[in-house]
């Protein structure tokens, strides 16, 4: 019986890809690196330290890890930015009504996200009383695919992994949800997320119980 349901922040609540995508475009054109689509699909859902590290690699880098430090920090600096005019407006379709539909059914909730930026995007956003949990990049060490973020937000809502849902849109944060013995939704396609047990396009029009009819 599901009690608790885990939620993923960029790409699941809010789009704030595009936005990761140009800090980490500027930052590259500043390394010299090149930076594609593809490039930036292989990012969703890992940590700002993996994907800078991920960057170096492609562009045959090497720094100290006080350089790094200084880059993840330039581009959080400049995502920071990108999000600070960030509204209600720019949640994504169903969202508001499926999460006041999920607190009336008697769900709990926790946002299981590796980004550090998840309070104040929560913030931004005005859905932070919706959530009785917020686990984020600030209080794990494991990024995904490692089930940290999703067992610590499990733990939080005092479930036990079994009885919460996880809500994703890349494949590391599948397979994440899975390493912690939780089921998975993907925000998605089944192309994209094919080991997700039910892909949905979004929120509208959706209540966790219907959901939950399908699983």
């Amino acid at each position: 019986m599901i009690r608790g349901l885990l939620f993923d922040l960029d790409g699941v609540l809010v789009n704030t890809n595009p936005l990761h995508a140009r800090a980490w475009q500027e930052l590259a054109e500043e390394l010299g690196i090149p930076f594609t689509s593809e490039d930036h699909q292989a990012f969703l859902g890992i940590s700002r330290d993996r994907c800078l590290e991920m960057l170096l690699q492609k562009g045959n880098r090497t720094c100290t890890p006080g350089e790094k430090q200084q880059l993840c920090a330039r581009k959080n600096h400049r995502y920071r930015e990108l999000i600070g005019g960030l509204t209600p407006a720019a949640l994504l379709p169903g969202v508001p009504e499926f999460l006041r539909a999920a607190r009336e059914e008697g769900y709990r909730a926790a946002l299981g996200s590796v980004s550090k930026n998840a309070g104040f995007i929560l913030e931004k956003l005005e859905i932070a009383a919706f959530f009785d949990a917020v686990i984020d990049g600030t209080k794990i060490v494991n990024g995904k695919p490692h089930p940290e973020v999703f067992l610590k937000g499990a733990e939080a809502l005092g479930l036990p992994p079994e009885q919460c849902l996880v809500f994703e849109d890349s494949v590391a944060g599948i397979q994440a949800a899975h390493r912690g013995g939780m089921k998975a939704i993907g925000i998605g396609t089944a192309r994209q997320l094919p080991a997700a047990e039910l892909t949905i396009p979004g929120f509208a029009g959706i209540t966790p119980s219907a959901l939950m009819a399908l699983l």
